[in-house]
């Protein structure tokens, strides 16, 4: 049986693409709490997961990224949450990786292990106490088996940093991604610099993942591609943006947006612009691309459209899908047939279709970052006292 090939050769030699969200399609579907957003599903609804694996893999998906996104113990213990006593961080991350290892076993997927951001960091308890956290996953991670490590939803390059070096000791790949846009992180490191420390850090991929549109996005990876030019540092670029639109965001995304998490409906991509994009990604040299919040199969389906001729082939999620609309020829009403064709749809400006609806949103921009007390972690729930003082802070902001 040939070995199968492994990340770096296969960006190496052409297109990788990546998975889409899995805590807002899951939250949809009533399988994760929004609000602490971490994967209790993995062991909680193991079909559910499993299930969205396969739809991505169908949908043209390279890569079945294991669902431990928020899946560190601080964070399982957060606010209430009482998953870290119930389920454990290696009960979670476990279940997880061999989810994520069946589903790639049906195609030639590769399996990724992914930790993200922790309440550690934010809480000032330094870097001991916060790469202490990254090893508990990457632990699990590497007894699992997994093809390469992702270190993903960052908005800080420092954690970032602890993180990429902790991934290393591994020995396997390690792709880092930031959740930040063009102004870069919330310390005020530039969009350029993150990139360039990421990638001195030691990360084999570097990019940007979540929080901003794949337009804004990609102005990011233009950025970081230019910083690192001139830094003369060779490494892949990733791009996982949102499937929502944000060109009115602030600098921590769509967080700050007053429509996050329960009204972004009206702001989803739709699969046109994931083919734009898809082509923007490409023509700049990023070879990693996938999707993060938002992005549904058939965002990623349209991804694998856009590149079939660049990866020779067509996803099987297009058995019942002809790329441009080809499968309206078969319609019956003659104005919806003269719809199937290229034309028609890249120069489609769709409406939001709510009335009187406004053009922009104004983000809640409250500038609060790591060092904040109201950012700290705690065990307890938040009290409804809490919440008033947090609204309080809100009119203020």
């Amino acid at each position: 049986m040939a070995t199968k090939k492994g990340l770096l050769q296969r960006l190496d030699e052409g297109v990788v693409i990546g998975d889409g969200g899995f805590v807002f399609a899951l939250e949809k579907r009533g399988y994760v709490k929004a609000g602490p957003w971490t994967p209790e599903a993995t062991i909680e609804h193991p079909e559910a997961v499993r299930q969205l694996h396969r739809e991505f893999l169908r949908a043209g998906a390279d890569v079945m990224q294991a669902f431990t996104f928020y899946a560190s113990d601080d964070k399982l213990a957060n606010r209430g949450n009482e998953s870290s006593k119930k389920y454990t961080c290696r009960g979670i991350n476990d279940a997880a990786c061999r989810l994520a290892r069946e589903v790639a076993e049906e195609g030639d997927g590769l399996v990724a292990g992914g930790l993200s951001q922790t309440p550690t960091y934010l809480s000032g308890l330094g870097k001991e106490k916060t790469q202490r956290e990254f090893q508990k996953q990457v632990d699990v991670f590497v007894e699992n088996k997994v093809d390469f490590l992702i270190a993903e939803y960052f908005e800080h390059v420092e954690e970032m940093e602890w993180a990429i070096e902790v991934c290393l000791k591994s020995g396997m790949p390690v792709v880092a991604s930031m959740c930040i846009g063009p102004e870069g992180d919330l310390h005020g490191i530039s969009a350029g610099e993150c990139g360039v420390r990421m990638a001195k850090a030691g990360a084999h991929v570097v990019g940007i993942n979540c929080h901003f549109d794949p337009f804004v996005t990609v102005q990011g990876l233009r950025l970081m591609k230019a910083a690192l030019d001139r830094e003369g540092l060779k490494v892949h670029l990733i791009a996982q943006p949102l499937a929502f639109h944000t060109p009115d965001a602030g600098k921590q995304g769509f967080i700050d947006l007053p429509e996050f998490p329960f009204g972004l409906e009206p702001r989803i991509c739709t699969r046109w612009d994931m083919h734009k994009y898809a082509r923007e990604c490409y023509d700049l040299g990023v070879r990693y691309i996938g999707g993060c919040c938002g992005f549904e199969p058939y965002h990623i389906r349209a991804v694998a459209e856009e590149l079939a001729k660049e990866r020779g082939k067509f996803p099987k999620g297009c058995e019942k899908h002809e790329p441009w609309a080809g499968g309206l020829k078969m319609h019956t009403k003659p104005w919806v047939r003269a719809r199937a064709g290229r034309e028609y749809w890249e120069n489609l400006r769709p409406s939001s279709g709510r009335p009187y609806s406004a053009a922009m949103s104004k983000p809640d921009n409250w500038g609060v970052t790591a060092g904040d007390d109201i950012l700290k972690q705690k065990t307890a729930s938040t009290t409804e006292d809490e919440i008033k003082l947090l609204k309080t802070k809100k009119t203020k902001a």
